[in-house]
């Protein structure tokens, strides 16, 4: 009987080493149209939802901001323009293609000076302790196999006073927006992946993954096993989304 330890892909089970592998694959697939997708799977609401996040970041000019799963940039393309050139903000992300897509939208917009790229294991962030005034992960953090060891290390890499942002899909909070959300995810999804990226499979895993992801208020608690203090989320669109906030004082 092998011994080797399992994680969630979605919902399937698979070897904690090759998770990380098959969530690069996902991403490879759909880097050069996410943006597109996430117009099309939100309606545009995704705009709203990220910008609320900027707000509760409450980030100020001459600070610094390490954005994790960054993905095209939205959230440190706003952040490097509010920090300005005092400050800096580095987008990162752990998949390749990803990070330069976003790269080249950043390129394209004229950010530069101020902005850094790293490929970065949220797991594993390659920064001093206490070194950022905030650190955020949007629609990331239910695609790493730790979850835990991702959110202890956001709390490692801020110093006191600094405070975390996780904006991801959650757990509608009524039973009847629960049913025709997964009506949606598990049959127009899928069904827009096969139409714009020719890739249904991946986003049947996203629908997946939403499913496997801890609800508000285990992550809330996830946060404060990590040391996070004044720790709260903040609904939208019913739950689909929630934004947890937490500081580190």
């Amino acid at each position: 009987m092998s011994n080797e330890k399992t994680t969630h892909f979605g919902y399937q089970q698979v070897p904690v080493a090759e998770k990380a592998v098959r969530v690069r694959e996902v991403f490879d697939s759909v880097a050069s149209r996410y943006d597109l997708m996430n117009d099309l799977m939100s309606l545009g609401i995704h705009r709203l939802w990220k910008r609320h996040a900027i707000e509760l970041a409450g980030v100020r000019r001459g600070q610094r901001v390490l954005d994790l799963a960054s993905g095209t940039g939205d959230l440190a393309d706003r952040f490097a323009g509010i920090v300005g050139a005092e400050g800096s903000v580095v987008m990162s992300d752990i998949n390749a293609a990803m990070l330069n897509e976003g790269r080249g939208r950043m390129l394209n917009r004229g950010r530069v000076g101020n902005l850094h790229y790293a490929l970065i294991n949220a797991e594993q962030i390659p920064f001093d302790d206490n070194h950022f005034d905030c650190v955020t992960i949007g629609f990331g953090l239910r695609n790493v196999t730790d979850k835990q060891a991702a959110i202890n290390e956001m709390y490692r890499v801020l110093r006191p006073g600094g405070r975390a942002l996780i904006l991801e899909f959650s757990h509608p909070v009524s039973k009847s927006l629960s049913k025709v959300y997964d009506l949606y995810s598990f049959s127009v999804l899928p069904t827009l992946g096969r139409l714009v990226v020719n890739d249904p499979n991946s986003y049947r895993y996203l629908a997946e993954s939403i499913r496997m992801h801890p609800d508000q208020d285990t992550l809330r608690s996830m946060m404060e096993t990590a040391g996070f203090e004044r720790c709260e989320y903040f609904n939208h669109s019913g739950g689909i989304v929630a934004i947890h906030r937490g500081y580190k004082l």
